[in-house]
């Protein structure tokens, strides 16, 4: 009898439950609160903030700053050194390894025990129960996920804590009944050296029967190249023929589509979108037929939102999940059961819906390019790539840009530079398209473009084929969930990478 069989109930009555967020979002929310300050008012953090006193939303606004990095940073310090009670109960003893900011190379963000079970696995369990949902007839677990995950070090030396990508922490501390049914082995997902890892999981996979894959898109892709290489067939369902579903988040899924579609051409595949981020899980496609991801509201995370246009004033308004509206871009603030407390977790999101909650990610807070007015978010560039690929039958594999503030006749302009999967036969039309699409669907963009007054036609630059990668291993960044900085308001990065190319 079929093991996906026996598990399906369990994970239709979930379903059932995650169906009601639309009717009790508020009421969800505000447990989610309660539970948090009721566990940590006996921390550092909760006495500063006199967490014991709090009763609603409005007293734990008034009580609690927004907080970015740089303001939990000694917190989290003396956390990784051994510090007991100070963001989160007991002893925290693992450390999701993020990009940096300003000041440091990376972030160090608390990944708590009670975390990993209230929201880094029950998101990976509620994917499961959504794509059940709406495929009766899978085979799920009758085969074999795999799972690519990152890698992690000694903490500070400190006895049995660790710091790592958060894929690590999670494959680290995984119920070992999962390790029956994911490959690779363990070890060999824990490698450091991601060309090895890729080599390794390519040669351990090649004989299993694989039905799922999960990770970051631009990764995956890249293991699956190795697959088909080890292997010799052409697609990935001749070496897989009962592959049916990849798990993807980390990176926006449109660039890559069609490299996925020809590589995988099986009618029976089909993609779900997730959002775990280092910080928590907080969203999964949960119908295929729309891409919005629906929030999860019964995690250890309480949402609120800022929107982006206030980001930077002094004072600005902070809302609520209930507060927010449709069609706005917001930044995201969370709460959470590894203690980040009203932390600007650096995403954008706009919400499609209010009933249930459900949302898109339009970018990064550090993520635009902003130098003339522009207003340009990574949303715009996705969609205006995904655009420019359609008429041109170009296909993108990586990409970034960033503004040339003047350069000697006096022009500011946009400079991309792009790693072609599918070279597009007229660069100069593929840059007309992609120029034309920004300005549909960025209106601040189109009025800077007009007549070229303030912002001339943008300059493509092709990047040669592993351009990216080479950039991240130059910083020690390659595989794990590391990404390729897509906009950016300086030129520090694509200086970097045109140096590379050249």
């Amino acid at each position: 009898m079929s093991l996906t069989y026996f598990l399906k109930p369990y994970f239709e009555r979930r379903y059932g439950r995650i169906e009601s967020f639309g009717r009790q979002a508020e009421a969800l929310q505000m447990q989610v609160l309660r539970r948090l300050l009721a566990s940590a008012k006996d921390t550092e953090w909760g006495r500063l903030h006199h967490f014991s006193d709090i009763h609603t939303y409005e007293q734990f606004a008034a009580s609690t700053p927004i907080c970015n990095y740089e303001d939990l940073k000694d917190s989290i310090d003396r956390m990784r050194h051994g510090e007991t009670d100070i963001l989160w109960p007991g002893r925290v003893k693992w450390y999701a390894k993020s990009s940096g900011t300003t000041n440091d190379k990376s972030k160090f963000i608390p990944v708590s025990a009670q975390a990993l079970k209230d929201t880094h696995y029950a998101g990976g369990s509620d994917s499961v129960a959504c794509y059940l949902h709406h495929h009766p007839h899978s085979r799920l677990f009758d085969g074999r996920a795999l799972i690519l995950g990152g890698s992690h070090a000694p903490n500070y030396n400190v006895k049995g804590s660790l710091v790592g990508d958060l894929s690590a922490i999670l494959i680290e501390n995984v119920n070992p009944l999962v390790n029956v049914v994911r490959v690779p082995k363990k070890q060999t997902a824990l490698l450091s050296d991601f060309e090895q890892k890729r080599d390794c999981i390519a040669h351990e996979a090649l004989k299993k029967d694989v039905t799922n894959l999960s990770g970051v898109p631009s990764w995956m892709l890249s293991v699956l190249h190795r697959v088909l290489e080890v292997s010799g067939c052409e697609t990935i369902d001749q070496v897989w023929p009962h592959l049916e579903v990849f798990f993807h988040g980390g990176v926006a899924f449109a660039p890559y589509r069609e490299q996925y579609l020809r590589l995988i051409r099986t009618p029976q595949m089909h993609y779900l979108e997730t959002y775990n981020a280092s910080e928590g899980f907080f969203g999964v496609q949960s119908d295929p037929l729309d891409p919005s991801l629906l929030l999860m509201l019964d995690y250890g995370v309480f949402f609120e939102f800022i929107p982006l246009d206030e980001l930077n004033n002094e004072h600005p308004t902070v809302l609520p999940l209930w507060g927010v509206q449709t069609g706005k871009n917001y930044a995201m603030v969370i709460s959470t059961s590894s203690g980040l407390w009203r932390y600007l977790i650096g995403d954008t999101v706009r919400f499609t819906s209010v009933q249930p909650y459900k949302f898109i990610i339009t970018g990064r807070t550090k993520f635009f390019i902003n130098a003339f007015g522009e207003e340009l978010i990574v949303d715009n560039a996705e969609r205006g790539l995904q655009e420019a690929c359609r008429l041109t039958g170009a296909e993108v594999l990586e990409y970034t840009a960033a503004p040339v503030f003047m350069d000697r006749e006096g022009h500011c302009r946009h400079q991309w530079l792009i790693e072609f999967s599918r070279q597009p036969d007229d660069l100069k039309r593929f840059a007309d398209e992609l120029d034309h699409a920004l300005q549909t669907v960025n209106s601040d963009y189109e009025a800077k473009r007009y007549k070229d007054i303030t912002l001339q036609e943008l300059e493509i630059i092709p990047a040669r084929q592993g351009l990216f990668n080479d950039w991240l291993r130059s910083r020690g960044k390659l595989g794990g969930q590391h990404k390729v900085p897509r906009l950016s308001n300086s030129r520090e990065n694509i200086e970097q990478m045109l140096k590379l190319n050249a």
